[in-house]
């Protein structure tokens, strides 16, 4: 591994833009040189924090030592930003989405590949721990094979900011947060998606979706249940994960939860009745002490390496991008299935089919 240093320029110095700061310093192979932003207060705070405020992106793209350009603008001018750089002869990081149609992704790979550089999507929710702890469970067997998995993130603060409520910039919950539960539920499985239906919430009376939930089917025989809201005073878990041998709950951030799953060995005698209301059922009482075993999730599985310090090994050293465009574009398609679902009210099939 080589000991050359990429300097990277950050074009959106929004609270994301100013974070990759952060993000990209914390690896010892890229180094963030400057910014451009179309308000001049941010281009104040990045000189103030010894940044270059470059006065146009056409300044940021002359300078010839960045090798980066980091786009964390709102999502409608990703493409024009991306190609731009791209035609410069910069590798590009671009948040995510990283575009607001399957078609404009496809025209930035295609001008990624004609310059030869990078186009990398920063994916960050990769790296998120209670999904590393999903993924130990599906790697491991630890509850039997996964059957349906149901991946929530709720609050209760409506849609925050600005442009995010305004549809011609990519606003609402699907491209926000659904992009990043979407992405990952790909990751646990990479077979052909069978079937696809979702229902958005508009019940804010915005113009953009406030939420949604979707039922994802694959020809594998996983189902899983995706929902977004901003409306939710008492949260859902943020992950509940059924296998054959048992179940997980992962409740929150913190990584409260834990795994539960069936004794083999035991003989289990017939269910207790219990009473259920005004009735009693058999069906619904809770299994046999000996039946069942209690255990803390496991530890998250460890990442490779950081995003930026792949970005680097990626651009220097020629190994593969850790988030690799075409697991972008499914995801892409799926989103693209998922706003078809819930606008002509029907099940979409052949999500996979426009790859």
């Amino acid at each position: 591994m080589g000991n050359d240093r990429l300097q990277m320029a950050i074009v959106g110095y929004g609270g994301m833009g100013a974070y990759h700061v952060h993000l990209a310093h914390a690896s010892d192979r890229i180094r963030v040189k400057g910014v451009f932003d179309i308000d001049d207060g941010r281009l104040r705070l990045a000189s103030e924090s010894g940044l270059v405020a470059y006065p146009s992106f056409t300044a940021l793209l002359a300078d010839r030592e960045v090798a980066i350009v980091l786009i964390a603008t709102p999502n409608d001018v990703h493409k024009t930003l991306a190609i731009r750089a791209l035609e410069a002869g910069k590798h590009v990081i671009c948040e995510k989405p990283v575009a607001l149609t399957v078609d404009e992704f496809k025209a930035m790979m295609a001008v990624a590949d004609e310059m030869g550089r990078m186009l990398i999507v920063h994916q960050n929710r990769r790296w998120d721990e209670d999904f590393l702890t999903v993924r130990r469970l599906w790697q491991e067997k630890r509850i039997g094979d996964i059957f349906h998995v149901e991946s929530r993130v709720q609050g209760a603060n409506g849609i925050p900011g600005d442009w995010r409520h305004c549809p011609a910039q990519g606003g609402g919950m699907l491209l926000d947060w659904g992009v990043h539960l979407l992405d990952q539920l790909l990751l646990l499985d990479d077979s052909e998606i069978d079937h696809v239906y979702a229902s958005l919430s508009y019940v804010l009376g915005h113009e953009v979706d406030d939420g949604f939930t979707a039922h994802v089917a694959f020809k594998s025989g996983l189902t899983a249940h995706i929902e977004v809201g901003t409306t939710n005073f008492i949260k859902l878990p943020r992950w509940y994960v059924k296998g054959t041998e048992g179940n997980a709950l992962i409740a929150d951030w913190d990584l409260s939860g834990g795994v539960v799953t069936r004794i083999r060995e035991s003989v289990t005698p017939e269910p207790v009745p219990i009473q259920a209301g005004v009735g009693l059922t058999k069906t619904m009482a809770p299994p046999n002490e000996n039946a069942v075993a209690e255990h803390p999730l496991p530890a998250p599985l460890h990442p490779q390496t950081s995003f930026y310090n792949n970005v680097a090994q990626a651009i220097l050293d020629g190994e593969a991008p850790m988030v690799k465009n075409d697991e972008v574009l499914r995801v892409m398609n799926l989103m693209a299935a998922i706003f078809t679902a819930s606008r002509e009210r029907r099940v979409v099939e052949h999500v996979d089919s426009v790859r």
